[in-house]
């Protein structure tokens, strides 16, 4: 069963997401609606999660070599500057490239839950693919978060915005959970956490 905006809010209470917003923040100043921002914080199903200004990182073409996930080589990757102006702070992501960011808020899965990540509408009419991998019950961390460029040009990726929706899932009790067989991306830090095997 797909989770709606007051269960999300009863478990962000109990720790689920921190920093957590009750209400979808669309402008940094209400009163005056003016710093308009990409939304984040709580919508009727789901949760609009922030992308972190901490690090983002970018692949990066290396004549000769094969990306190889059993040896992920981090000389393929360069981290990308943040900008900042009138319109906030950002990272540039290439026509036709890929990215890794992570997010800013920690999640604490509960063991009965699995939550899906997708893209944002607005980022998505640009071209923008989110593709983040499920975190499973009992997951705690910080998302990596993969971005893929696919349009002809140069792309703003807002830091301290809303980056992607989380939904989440109930199921019945599992027997094991993320946390308890120790998976290896548990309790990643907001920092962009590269290919384990």
């Amino acid at each position: 069963m797909l989770k709606n905006d007051r269960w999300i809010k009863e478990r962000a209470d109990a720790g689920m997401i921190q920093p957590f917003e009750d209400h979808l923040v669309r402008h940094l100043e209400p009163e005056t609606s003016s710093a308009p921002v990409l939304s984040f914080g709580c919508s009727s199903y789901g949760y609009d999660l922030r992308l972190s200004s901490q690090e983002f990182l970018i692949f990066r073409h290396v004549p000769g070599t094969v990306m190889n996930p059993k040896r992920f080589n981090p000389a393929n990757l360069e981290p990308a500057p943040l900008h900042e102006d009138i319109d906030g702070a950002f990272f540039i992501l290439p026509a036709h490239s890929y990215g890794l960011g992570v997010a800013m808020e920690k999640l604490r899965v509960p063991p009965n839950i699995t939550v899906i990540c997708l893209g944002k509408s607005t980022y998505a009419r640009l071209g923008i693919i989110v593709n983040t991998t499920p975190a499973e019950a009992g997951w705690e961390g910080h998302l990596t978060l993969e971005f893929s460029n696919s349009s002809g040009a140069d792309c703003r990726i807002y830091a301290n915005e809303g980056i992607c929706q989380l939904l989440f899932f109930e199921g019945d009790p599992c027997d094991t959970t993320y946390q308890d067989r120790a998976g290896k991306y548990q309790d990643q830090p907001e920092r962009v956490t590269l290919a384990r095997v």
